[in-house]
Protein backbone atom coordinates (compact mmCIF):
# COMPACT_ATOMS: atom_id res chain seq x y z
CA UNK A 1 0.00 0.00 0.00
CA UNK A 2 1.21 3.54 -0.76
CA UNK A 3 2.45 5.65 2.13
CA UNK A 4 -0.02 8.50 1.56
CA UNK A 5 -2.97 6.10 1.38
CA UNK A 6 -1.92 4.31 4.59
CA UNK A 7 -1.61 7.60 6.49
CA UNK A 8 -5.13 8.59 5.39
CA UNK A 9 -6.79 5.22 6.04
CA UNK A 10 -5.13 4.87 9.45
CA UNK A 11 -6.09 8.49 10.20
CA UNK A 12 -2.55 9.43 11.24
CA UNK A 13 -2.98 12.31 8.76
CA UNK A 14 -6.57 13.24 7.96
CA UNK A 15 -6.37 13.86 4.21
CA UNK A 16 -4.43 12.05 1.50
CA UNK A 17 -3.40 15.28 -0.21
CA UNK A 18 -1.94 16.55 3.06
CA UNK A 19 -0.09 13.24 3.55
CA UNK A 20 1.33 13.63 0.03
CA UNK A 21 2.49 17.20 0.74
CA UNK A 22 4.16 16.17 4.02
CA UNK A 23 6.01 13.35 2.23
CA UNK A 24 7.11 15.65 -0.60
CA UNK A 25 8.60 18.04 1.98
CA UNK A 26 10.82 15.21 3.24
CA UNK A 27 9.19 15.06 6.67
CA UNK A 28 8.48 11.31 6.60
CA UNK A 29 10.98 8.46 6.65
CA UNK A 30 10.32 4.74 6.35
CA UNK A 31 12.85 2.49 8.08
CA UNK A 32 15.29 5.42 8.26
CA UNK A 33 15.04 6.37 4.57
CA UNK A 34 13.29 9.57 3.43
CA UNK A 35 10.06 8.50 1.75
CA UNK A 36 7.93 9.74 -1.11
CA UNK A 37 4.11 9.59 -1.10
CA UNK A 38 4.30 6.61 -3.48
CA UNK A 39 6.62 4.56 -1.24
CA UNK A 40 5.21 1.05 -0.77
CA UNK A 41 4.68 0.01 2.85
CA UNK A 42 4.81 -3.45 4.37
CA UNK A 43 3.70 -4.72 7.75
CA UNK A 44 6.41 -4.09 10.35
CA UNK A 45 7.76 -0.93 8.68
CA UNK A 46 8.65 1.93 11.01
CA UNK A 47 7.70 5.48 10.09
CA UNK A 48 9.14 8.71 11.50
CA UNK A 49 6.83 11.67 10.86
CA UNK A 50 7.61 15.29 11.69
CA UNK A 51 4.55 17.31 12.75
CA UNK A 52 5.74 20.88 13.35
CA UNK A 53 7.73 20.75 16.61
CA UNK A 54 7.03 17.04 17.23
CA UNK A 55 8.41 13.75 15.88
CA UNK A 56 6.11 10.73 15.94
CA UNK A 57 7.48 7.22 15.46
CA UNK A 58 4.93 4.63 14.26
CA UNK A 59 5.10 0.90 13.47
CA UNK A 60 2.77 -0.47 10.77
CA UNK A 61 0.76 -3.39 12.22
CA UNK A 62 -1.45 -4.22 9.24
CA UNK A 63 -2.43 -2.94 5.82
CA UNK A 64 -6.11 -2.93 4.90
CA UNK A 65 -7.93 -1.08 2.13
CA UNK A 66 -11.11 -0.36 4.10
CA UNK A 67 -11.21 0.34 7.83
CA UNK A 68 -13.94 1.71 10.07
CA UNK A 69 -13.06 4.82 12.04
CA UNK A 70 -13.06 3.02 15.40
CA UNK A 71 -10.68 0.33 14.04
CA UNK A 72 -8.19 2.72 12.39
CA UNK A 73 -5.84 2.79 15.40
CA UNK A 74 -5.32 -0.98 15.13
CA UNK A 75 -3.36 -0.44 11.89
CA UNK A 76 -0.40 1.11 13.71
CA UNK A 77 1.38 1.38 17.04
CA UNK A 78 2.92 4.62 18.24
CA UNK A 79 6.45 3.75 19.33
CA UNK A 80 7.28 7.18 20.75
CA UNK A 81 6.63 10.89 20.43
CA UNK A 82 9.22 13.57 21.13
CA UNK A 83 9.42 17.35 20.98
CA UNK A 84 11.97 18.92 18.64
CA UNK A 85 13.97 21.95 19.73
CA UNK A 86 15.09 24.08 16.76
CA UNK A 87 17.91 25.82 18.59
Amino acid sequence: MRLDKFLKISRVIKRRTLAKEVAEQGRISVNGITAKASTKLSEGDELAIRFGQKMVYVRVNSLREIVRKDEAETLYTIIKEEKIDDK
